[in-house]
């Protein structure tokens, strides 16, 4: 068997539609939409609404960490586009999915990330596409548990969990061959973030869970430049699949 695995799409519908070239299933890990490229600050939804010289404005707040000024900017764009923002960016994202689901292969397995939103997942998943969060399927002979979304940040992100619903989910999984989920285990060398120069929050339930059942792979993205890309915990195999935006080119798993 071989599965490809994808992670922080953001957007490229079209490397996501070679994806599963060669492979016998493709996994989305999530981060579907493109809201705002901290890369190219003329891509995504925020640009396309406030221009690119805001967005900028934005990225420089948001990476300095100055939460209170950012929010002020933020409040003060929606003001002035004189749009429901909840419209605006609804309206945005379903041309979004609709160009990302449509370029799933079959079959796909699929979990949503943090700035997903996925109340509108049922509308475009096509027959082939499985959407699974706090959920098992078997792939050739494995177990893939699958735990979507990420947790609380100052970012407000569309689909982030307290810690509490989201070890719940970990939990509800059981005995796995392979733990899929969006954001990593809670292991500072798999959460630091090169370019950003930040930690990301990971999963202290992950971490657990993988202490306890001991899966074959953790797999997850979230991180795009991760200080430490791969690492063993035990006896689980714990990967970053990579930021698939950037890359264009999926992880590939063999057994």
């Amino acid at each position: 068997m071989r599965v490809h695995v994808v992670s922080d799409v953001h957007g490229a519908s079209e490397a996501l539609a070679r994806a599963g070239d060669g492979a016998d299933a493709l996994i989305c890990l999530g981060d579907l939409i493109l809201f705002l490229d901290y890369a190219d600050h003329s891509r995504g939804i925020f640009p396309d609404l406030f221009g690119t010289e805001n967005a900028s404005r934005m990225v420089g707040l948001r990476t300095a960490l100055r939460w209170d000024e950012a929010r002020a900017l933020d409040r003060e764009l929606w003001s002035g586009l004189g749009t429901d923002r909840r419209t605006a960016i609804e309206s945005a994202v379903r041309r979004q999915y609709a160009e990302l689901f449509a370029a799933f292969p079959t079959p796909t397995y699929a979990t949503y990330g943090n700035v997903d939103i996925p109340a509108l997942w049922p509308e475009y998943a096509r027959p082939g596409t499985t959407v699974l969060d706090g959920t098992t399927t078997e792939i050739g002979g494995l177990v893939f548990g699958f735990v979507g979304g990420g947790l609380r940040t100052p970012y407000r992100t569309p689909y982030e969990i307290d810690d509490e619903t989201y070890a719940a989910k970990v939990e509800a999984l059981g005995e796995v061959d392979v733990l899929c989920s969006h954001i990593p285990p809670a292991v500072p060398e798999l959460c630091y973030d090169t370019v950003a120069r930040r930690l990301e929050r990971g999963s202290e339930a992950l971490l657990d869970a993988i202490r306890r059942v001991r899966p074959k792979y953790a797999l997850f993205g979230h991180v795009h430049q991760p200080l430490v890309p791969r690492m063993r915990l035990g006896t689980t195999e714990c990967v970053n699949v990579g930021h698939f935006n950037s890359t264009r080119t999926p992880w590939a798993l063999r057994w």
